[in-house]
C-alpha cells in the first residue's frame, strides 16, 4: 500500500473460478468485503475513494500485479504493472480491446466477467485493495 493509514488485506489463494456465474458469485462476495472494509476505515471513508482507487488486486503466478477498480462511470481501470506485461495479449484477447499507451487500461464494465475467467489460470492470489494510486497520465 501506498498510504500509512490504509490498512493492508492478505493474499488469499486464488480459486479456480469456472462458469461466468462462478465469477458473479466471486465478484459479489468480494463487493460485500469490500463494501464492509471501507465502513471500518478510520474518519472519512470518502476521502480515500477521491484520489486511491478501491478494489481488488490480483497477483499473477509468473509474475507481477493487476489491479482493478470501477468507477463511478461504471468502466473498469485495470492497472498492469511492468512485471505482469506479459499478460498484457490475454487481457487484449479476452476483453477484445486495444492496448493503451500507459499501464491504465479503462475497460467497459461488461468485459469483467471475461476479464476474469480468460486470466483464471494465471492468477496466484487475490487481496482486497483499499487505496492505489492508478498510473494514469
Amino acid at each position: 500500500m501506498t498510504t500509512d493509514s490504509i490498512p493492508d488485506f492478505p493474499d488469499h489463494p486464488w480459486v479456480s473460478l469456472e462458469t461466468p456465474q462462478d465469477v458473479e458469485g466471486w465478484m459479489d462476495l468480494q463487493n460485500r468485503e469490500l463494501q464492509e472494509a471501507i465502513t471500518k476505515l478510520p474518519g472519512n471513508s470518502q476521502q480515500y475513494g477521491q484520489s486511491l482507487g478501491q478494489g481488488i488486486a490480483f497477483r499473477l503466478a509468473l509474475g507481477g500485479e493487476l489491479f482493478i477498480h470501477t468507477n463511478s462511470d461504471g468502466e473498469v481501470l485495470l492497472d498492469v504493472t511492468p512485471e505482469a506485461a506479459w499478460a498484457i495479449p490475454v487481457i487484449s484477447a479476452v476483453t477484445q480491446a486495444d492496448v493503451p499507451r500507459g499501464q491504465v487500461w479503462i475497460l467497459p464494465a461488461h468485459v469483467l466477467t471475461q476479464l476474469i475467467l480468460g486470466l483464471n489460470s494465471l492468477i496466484a492470489s487475490s487481496w482486497l485493495v483499499l487505496g492505489h494510486r492508478f498510473r494514469m497520465k
